[in-house]
């Protein structure tokens, strides 16, 4: 079988979606691997190495009219007309993008969208929103490091010591854990809080502290439990006496990670232009969910602002700003996820029993399947 993977045309996207390790993986199975030139540059993968692995480097329409097309974003408008009908597309495609699943379906293509598996233990291995939140987190730390205008570990110098930053980071996801992890590595001191009491255990695992809410009424114990993987949005009460107990810990941080995202909805708003107004200034804010409004109404997508003596980062694609990592893990999801759509003869099949295939399928045969 043909397999076509293009370059990332959307601005600021330095992922791809196979390496050379997959494409060896690939090409073992017997099927022809076409790596558009220059795909895996600012993934730091050159066309020879794609070569030695084994593809072809070739050009954006040879790489487009494949059997599957491997992407990591969406096709914009201009990369419409190079689907082929009857090709199928493997890649984060967002399943609440409507438009640009229609734009799918126009162009006859089967489009499979990885964010939309189940969170599920057989899904885990095609994962691709924990593997890109993992880097997110990881990355939202380096930032804020670098930012913040001064240590974050206890140093005991001959010119005195200097203290330790203090790092609270809102939102206990798969990025909010690895942004404890890292803050802990570089010395910080971590404060952590999450709508989900169950996380509490995980947090001062790796050395945090949990910023504690008691429930008040069954609703709220309910809620927090969540559903299906993610967080469920929080009764009111809760949600005021938490802001009040985040807010003191606030107005104390150096720097504040907010990580809070609910698929296909504007993100939650947990930082308030009144608790920026409050924090020390030269703190710093990094706005993981920037690519939904973000978690702070001052947060400005794409950009890095100073209101009210705070540092805003709105970095709307953190994963491709670590992008020779983030392509491996991703790469490594697809690989995993073919072997649902790819039969032991190395020809596409859909199983629509199989309730990953199910909840992945967003176009087919000219219509949007997504429910």
């Amino acid at each position: 079988m043909l397999i076509g993977v293009p370059a990332e045309s959307m601005a600021g996207e330095n992922r791809v979606a196979a390496t050379p390790e997959t494409v060896k993986k690939l090409k073992a199975q017997g099927h022809t691997l076409q790596v558009q030139s220059g795909a895996g540059i600012a993934a730091s993968v050159t066309d020879a190495a794609y070569e030695a692995a084994g593809a072809q480097v070739v050009d954006a329409a040879t790489a487009w009219s494949s059997d599957l097309v491997l992407k990591v974003r969406c096709p914009t408008e201009a990369e419409a007309p190079l689907m082929r009908t009857g090709t199928t597309l493997v890649g984060m495609l967002n399943p609440f993008d409507a438009e640009g699943l229609q734009r799918l379906a126009q162009a006859g293509v089967t489009a499979y969208a990885l964010e939309a598996a189940p969170r599920t233990t057989r899904a885990q291995s095609m994962d691709v929103l924990s593997s890109q939140a993992n880097i997110a987190g990881y990355k939202a730390v380096m930032i804020g490091a670098d930012r913040y205008q001064r240590f974050f570990p206890m140093l005991m110098t001959a010119a005195g010591t200097v203290k330790a930053a203090r790092v609270v980071i809102l939102g206990v996801g798969v990025a909010g854990l690895q942004a404890i992890a890292t803050a802990k590595r570089l010395g910080a001191v971590i404060e952590a809080s999450d709508v989900r009491p169950s996380v509490k255990e995980q947090v001062e695992s790796l050395g945090g502290k949990f910023i504690d809410v008691p429930y008040q009424t069954d609703e709220e114990k309910e809620a927090a439990e969540g559903v299906g993987g993610y967080a469920r949005p929080m009764p009111q009460s809760w949600l005021d006496r938490q802001k009040m107990e985040v807010a003191k810990r606030v107005a104390q941080a150096d720097v504040v990670i907010t990580t809070a995202l609910i698929p296909g909805r504007p993100a939650p708003v947990l930082v308030t232009e009144e608790m920026v107004k409050a924090m020390k200034p030269g703190s710093v804010i990094v706005d993981i969910a920037a690519p939904q409004g973000g978690n702070c109404p001052l947060t400005e997508p794409g950009k890095t602002v100073i209101k009210h003596g705070v540092t805003l980062v709105g970095e709307t694609n953190l994963p491709a700003l670590v992008a020779a990592d983030a392509s491996a893990l991703y790469a490594r999801n697809v690989l995993d996820f073919l072997k649902l759509i790819v039969n032991k003869d190395g020809a596409l099949h859909m199983d629509l029993e199989d309730d990953i295939v199910a909840a992945c399928l967003m176009a087919h045969e000219g219509t949007v399947k997504r429910k």
